[in-house]
C-alpha cells in the first residue's frame, strides 16, 4: 500500500503500483513527476512509445484506440496507458539485454535520460571496422549499378518507379556499408556501460562507452584492496552478464479542458520552460569568454566574501577544506599571514551590497580582476592528504586522495611552489620531535650526510630531535609530503646548498665537538 500524498491525486492503486516501480527506478521522483504520470489517461498514436512497441502490439495486449469519427485524429488515442508503459518497459529491458551480451558491465534504457546525465562520466574511444574484401567488391558493385543508372536516365524527364527504387536502394546499401560500426576494447567494455534510449521516431539511440567515477580503473582497484602489482585477468568467460536497468520515462502531461478564466501557467510548465531557457543562457555565455569570466569571478567572489550570498545564478561555490589537523600556531606562519591580508584588502575595496558587486567587478581593471579571482581561487585549493577506510567505505576514498596529491603537484609546479621559502623548516614541534629515532637520522643524513647523522646516532630521541633541529637549520630539507614531485620540477628532497659534507666543528653542539662528552653521552644511554 502507497501512503505518499503526491500519489493521491488518482485512487487506481494498480496505477499507483506501477507508476511507483517505475519511479523508483528513474532519476526523477519529483511531485510534477507522479502527477504527471497518474493523470496520464490517454497518449496520441503518434506518440514515439507507441512507434516503438507498434500499435499492433499494444491492440494485441488487449489495449484500446479512441478514434474521432469527425475530423483527423492521426490515428487517434490510446486509452491504455498503463499497458502502453508496460510494454515499452519490456521491450525497453529486452533490448538492453541484448546489447549487454556485447560485453558491457552495464546497459541503462529509458525513454529519455536527463540532460547532462553522463556528464560526470568519460567516454571511451572505439575505433572503426575496417571495410573487408566482401564489402569492398559490393561498393564497386553499387557504385557500377549507380553510375550505370545515372548514365542511361541522367538526361530523362520521365524515370519508372523501379528505376527510383533501385537507385535509393543502392544509395541506402552504400551508406549503411559506408558508416562502419565502432569496436571498444574488451578491458574497456568491463568497465563502461551504455545509455539506450528512444529517439525522437521512436527508434533506438545507442550510446556506448561511459565509464562511471567508480568503475574506473584505479578506484576499482583500491576499493577491492589490490595494488598497481595486482590487476586480475579477469576473461571474457568469467565476467558478469550486464547490470540492466530499466529507468522510467517521461510522458506527456494529461490535456486540460478549455474555459474562458486566464489561469496561471503550470509549475511544471514554468519549470521546463526555464531549463531550456537555461540551456540557451548557457550556450550563449560560452560564446562570449569576457562575460563568462566576469560571472564566474561574481560567483567566486560572492562564495568567499559574501557569506550566504545567494545572487549568482551560477551554480559555482567553492568548497573550502577544513583543515582538522593543524600544527600550533598555523595562523601565524608567512602563508596565513598574506593569505588574510589579501582577503582584509579586497573586503575593504569592494561593496557592502552584494547587490553592487557586478558593477564593481565590471569596472575593475584587468590587472585588478586578475589579483581578485587569483585570491578566490586559493580559496579552494586542497592538498591535503587524509587518512581513509582501504575498502572505500568512507566519506572519501584513497583513489581520490591520490588524484588529488597528484594535482597538487601539477599546480605546484605551475606556481613554483617553494616550500622553504614560504617558511617551514624541520624543527621538534613540527616533525623531528614527532617520528621515530630512524626517521631522524634518515632526515639528518638525507639533508647533511651520514657522518653528521653519526654524530647524534647514540642519543636518546628528545636530545637526538633537538639536536636535529639546530643541524639542520637552514638546510632547506623537506620530508616526502612537502616535496613537489613529478615530470618539469625537481624533487625538493634533495635540499640546495648542501653536497652531503660535513660542516665545520664549530657548528656543531658544544658537547659532540669533544671525544670525552661523546662519550659521557653513550654511557648515559
Amino acid at each position: 500500500m502507497l501512503f505518499l500524498p503526491d500519489f493521491s491525486v488518482s485512487d487506481d492503486h494498480a496505477r499507483q503500483e506501477q507508476v511507483w516501480e517505475i519511479l523508483a527506478k528513474g532519476h526523477d521522483r519529483s511531485p510534477y513527476a507522479i502527477r504527471r504520470r497518474l493523470t496520464e489517461d490517454s497518449v496520441r498514436a503518434t506518440d514515439r512509445r507507441v512507434s516503438f512497441v507498434g500499435l499492433d502490439a499494444y491492440l494485441a495486449a488487449g489495449g484500446t484506440v479512441m478514434r474521432d469519427l469527425f475530423e483527423e485524429d492521426r490515428g487517434g488515442w490510446l486509452q491504455d496507458v498503463g499497458l502502453l508503459d508496460q510494454l515499452v518497459m519490456d521491450r525497453l529491458g529486452a533490448e538492453g539485454e541484448r546489447i549487454g551480451q556485447e560485453g558491457w558491465k552495464w546497459v541503462a534504457v529509458a525513454v529519455d535520460f536527463t540532460y547532462g546525465h553522463a556528464d560526470a562520466m568519460r567516454r571511451i574511444d572505439g575505433s572503426e571496422v575496417p571495410i573487408d574484401s566482401d564489402q569492398q567488391a559490393r561498393l564497386a558493385a553499387l557504385e557500377a549499378e549507380i553510375a550505370a543508372i545515372e548514365a542511361e536516365w541522367g538526361q530523362s524527364s520521365e524515370v519508372p518507379d523501379e528505376v527510383n527504387q533501385r537507385y535509393d536502394a543502392a544509395q541506402g546499401e552504400m551508406r549503411a556499408i559506408a558508416q562502419r560500426p565502432i569496436a571498444f576494447d574488451s578491458a574497456d567494455m568491463a568497465i563502461a556501460g551504455v545509455f539506450v534510449s528512444l529517439d525522437h521516431d521512436g527508434t533506438l539511440d545507442i550510446e556506448r562507452g561511459f565509464v562511471r567515477p567508480d568503475d574506473e580503473p584505479e578506484h576499482d582497484r583500491a576499493a577491492r584492496g589490490e595494488g598497481e602489482g595486482d590487476k586480475a585477468n579477469h576473461d571474457d568467460a568469467d565476467r558478469p552478464p550486464a547490470a540492466v536497468t530499466v529507468v522510467g520515462a517521461p510522458v506527456q502531461p494529461a490535456e486540460e479542458e478549455d474555459d474562458d478564466v486566464v489561469r496561471p501557467l503550470p509549475d511544471r510548465l514554468v519549470t521546463e520552460l526555464t531549463v531550456h531557457r537555461t540551456l540557451a543562457l548557457a550556450n550563449a555565455l560560452a560564446a562570449n569568454p569576457s562575460v563568462a569570466f566576469h560571472a564566474v569571478l561574481h560567483a567566486m567572489v560572492l562564495s568567499v566574501l559574501y557569506h550566504a550570498s545567494r545572487e549568482s545564478c551560477l551554480g559555482l561555490s567553492l568548497v573550502r577544506p577544513q583543515f582538522l589537523h593543524q600544527e600550533p600556531g598555523l595562523s601565524a606562519c608567512p602563508s596565513a599571514i598574506a593569505l588574510d591580508a589579501r582577503a582584509e584588502h579586497w573586503k575593504s575595496v569592494l561593496p557592502g551590497d552584494e547587490g553592487d558587486l557586478w558593477e564593481t567587478l565590471i569596472a575593475m581593471s584587468a590587472e585588478d580582476q586578475a589579483a581578485l579571482f587569483a585570491h578566490c581561487a586559493s580559496k579552494a585549493v586542497n592538498a591535503v592528504w587524509e587518512a581513509c577506510g582501504r575498502y572505500d567505505n568512507g566519506r572519501i576514498s584513497p583513489a581520490t586522495i591520490e588524484r588529488r596529491i597528484a594535482h597538487s603537484n601539477v599546480l605546484a609546479r605551475a606556481v613554483g611552489l617553494d616550500m622553504v621559502a614560504a617558511g617551514w623548516t624541520p624543527t621538534v614541534d613540527r616533525y623531528l620531535g614527532r617520528v621515530t629515532k630512524p626517521r631522524i637520522l634518515e632526515a639528518v643524513t638525507d639533508a647533511l650526510g651520514e657522518e653528521k647523522a653519526g654524530l647524534i646516532a647514540h642519543l636518546k630521541k628528545g636530545d637526538m630531535a633537538q639536536q636535529a633541529e639546530r643541524l639542520m637549520d637552514g638546510s632547506g630539507w623537506l620530508p616526502e609530503p612537502l616535496r613537489t614531485t613529478g615530470h618539469g620540477g625537481a624533487d625538493a628532497g634533495d635540499p640546495a646548498g648542501t653536497d652531503g659534507e660535513a660542516d665545520d666543528p664549530a657548528d656543531l653542539p658544544a658537547f659532540l665537538a669533544s671525544d670525552d662528552d661523546i662519550a659521557l653521552a653513550v654511557a648515559a644511554e
